[in-house]
């Protein structure tokens, strides 16, 4: 059978998974803390029709002969570039100016922890910060944050800090402040959805916990961003490049059909040289 049959179908595979992380992308433009993804190829092993030679003083050197069988996926890399900010003015927005992430957990002693740059929390009615799926924000502490009763309004400062307005009309610097992990490899993050993160061995090797490495934002030691509230970061798709890549990923995709196209005509003529 053909070599380029085989090389074509790896090729439109190829092309089939980046339109489908290019559909996921444009999906999400406006999603919240949306971090985008790209495809990068490598090429199969190559055939060896014939071997190297050694140059001697009576003949010159022969490179191979070799033929490639096609192309694979090598990686699907998560791109954690900063999104644009926008605006709300909501004090529980949140936006992290530099590298971290906001810790989130479903149980309140934060052992079932996940990582998310989607900063749009809001205060329930037991007064914990939360996030849209009701998980409780941790802070750099690595407890959950709650305000008490006496605390009628808030904001949050660049560190993370509360600020309360007590029913007093006084206002005081809180010790809660709000938790940020920096984290040596994001692209080695896992995807579990809901714009959420799971720590991996291969994203910081030497926390085997979220609550090792969650620290305080602005911190220089750690090189953590700092805090701003009333605002949101959005996605991080570039719609005009996905676009681009789109056409290019579509017109690979056809280009490789017409090899598989070419290659079963010419096998047709091969089969119909006896008649």
């Amino acid at each position: 059978m053909l070599r380029s049959l085989y090389s074509g179908i790896s090729g439109m595979r190829g092309f089939q998974t980046k339109l489908d992380v290019i559909g996921n992308n444009i999906s999400n433009v406006n999603t919240v803390g949306f971090k985008g993804s790209r495809v990068m190829f490598q090429d199969i092993l190559s055939q060896t029709i014939s071997g190297v030679s050694a140059p001697t003083d009576e003949k010159g050197g022969v490179n191979a002969k070799q033929v490639g069988l096609g192309s694979t996926i090598s990686a699907i890399d998560t791109i954690h570039s900063g999104g644009s900010a926008m605006t709300t003015g909501m004090v529980t927005d949140l936006r992290i100016n530099g590298d971290g992430f906001f810790v989130v957990s479903a149980d309140a002693d934060g052992e079932n922890a996940f990582l998310t740059r989607a900063g749009n929390f809001t205060i329930d009615a037991n007064r914990n910060l939360v996030n849209a799926d009701g998980m409780f924000v941790l802070g750099a502490d690595g407890a959950p944050i709650q305000l008490e009763e006496e605390v009628t309004a808030f904001s949050i400062s660049q560190n993370g800090q509360f600020i309360a307005v007590n029913a007093d009309g006084t206002s005081e610097t809180l010790d809660t402040q709000i938790g940020v992990a920096k984290i040596t490899n994001p692209s080695g993050l896992e995807k579990v959805g809901g714009s959420l993160y799971r720590l991996t061995p291969n994203a910081q090797a030497e926390a085997e916990s979220v609550l090792d490495i969650i620290g305080a934002p602005a911190d220089a030691e750690t090189g953590t961003g700092s805090i701003v509230s009333g605002q949101l970061e959005m996605s991080n798709v570039d719609l005009t490049g996905e676009f681009t890549e789109m056409i290019v990923a579509q017109r690979g995709f056809q280009a490789n059909s017409r090899i598989i196209t070419t290659s079963d005509e010419i096998l047709q003529e091969v089969v119909n040289l006896k008649r």
